[in-house]
């Protein structure tokens, strides 16, 4: 009991504590940022994501197609929604677990077919965001030398995978377990490696993550500010790199930090930096829990006990108890 507890409320801590620390450090400057609001971009914002997560769930069901599997949008981006609500509760990203359930328990999918398509869904959003922040350095002067490393590793690691993807594919083996992994690299190289899905998949990624850079762009003009693209782009893309890291349930706390700090870096004043970071993560996290809510409801009832049960199951070390 006390080890689910502390590993839930550690993280949680960490993300309040950063929260506060933030709004300490800019208070006094807080009500004179906010009084420069332009209400009609936060619609803008807020339709752009929903934009994103139509996507998201779109390139989903294209990731599950490449595996032989022919299932709705509707249900692929519900899929999503679920397991990315979840991660707003629960760190390390145990919710991308109850995607695989809920896959096994709908379309009986393997747990090897639900753990390769959620890693082909994630070393694309990886390599895209970090291409992105390198692109981005061409428009923005003097860098510090540090955010190479945020965009050089992601990338470094992500093109290491697909070059480890190619030659394993010619390994065979008697062992049971090596050939379990060896048959969840198949999937992830089926889905992943051939020129439609590289084309595909790369190009919806892009479009996603240019759909999330436009939302924080809204942000920061429904606060009229005067921000280089180029640095929102950066931005994001260390925010997102950083939240990748699953210090605190939903990135909260580190992904706002991160977001602050690039723009002060630009020269942004703190208070708007905050403000931005702030909202920003706050509009997207508030629709990812009502398309949780919603997403539950529309794939069925037998969702919540099986959210449970994978989070007891995971949180007591892999003993499952009942829903």
């Amino acid at each position: 009991m006390y080890r689910k507890i502390s590993a839930i409320l550690i993280p949680t801590l960490i993300a309040v504590g950063i929260i506060v620390y933030m709004l300490y450090r800019v208070w006094d400057d807080l009500l004179t940022a906010l009084q420069h609001i332009v209400p009609a971009y936060l619609g803008i914002a807020i339709i752009i994501c929903l934009a994103a997560w139509w996507l998201r769930g779109w390139r989903y069901h294209r990731i599950l197609l490449s595996l032989n599997y022919r299932i709705k949008v509707a249900v692929t981006t519900a899929c999503v929604f679920v397991s990315q609500t979840v991660n707003l509760i629960v760190p390390a990203r145990l919710g991308d677990f109850i995607r695989i359930f809920i896959l096994k328990h709908d379309y009986k999918t393997t747990y090897s077919e639900g753990i390769s398509s959620i890693v082909v869904e994630r070393i694309f959003d990886i390599i895209t965001v970090a291409l992105l922040g390198a692109v981005s350095f061409f428009f923005i002067p003097n860098v510090p030398g540090w955010i190479y490393l945020y965009i050089i590793v992601p990338l470094a690691i992500g093109f290491a995978f697909f070059l480890f993807l190619i030659i394993v594919g010619k390994l065979t083996t008697t062992n049971k377990y090596v050939r379990y992994i060896l048959t969840m690299l198949e999937e992830i190289r089926r889905a992943s490696l051939t020129l439609r899905s590289i084309v595909i998949l790369g190009a919806s990624s892009i479009v996603i993550w240019m759909l999330d850079i436009l939302v924080c762009y809204s942000v920061v003009t429904m606060f009229e500010q005067q921000i280089p693209f180029a640095v929102i782009v950066l931005a994001i893309v260390i925010g997102n790199l950083v939240k990748a890291v699953p210090i605190t349930p939903g990135g909260i706390g580190t992904y706002e930090l991160a977001v602050a700090a690039t723009f002060e870096i630009a020269g942004i004043a703190p208070a708007v930096a905050f403000l931005i970071a702030v909202i920003d993560h706050l509009i997207k996290n508030l629709i990812t829990l009502a398309g949780g809510i919603v997403s539950i409801y529309y794939l069925g009832d037998w969702v919540i006990p099986t959210i449970k049960s994978a989070l007891n199951a995971k949180l007591n070390g892999g003993k499952t108890s009942d829903p």
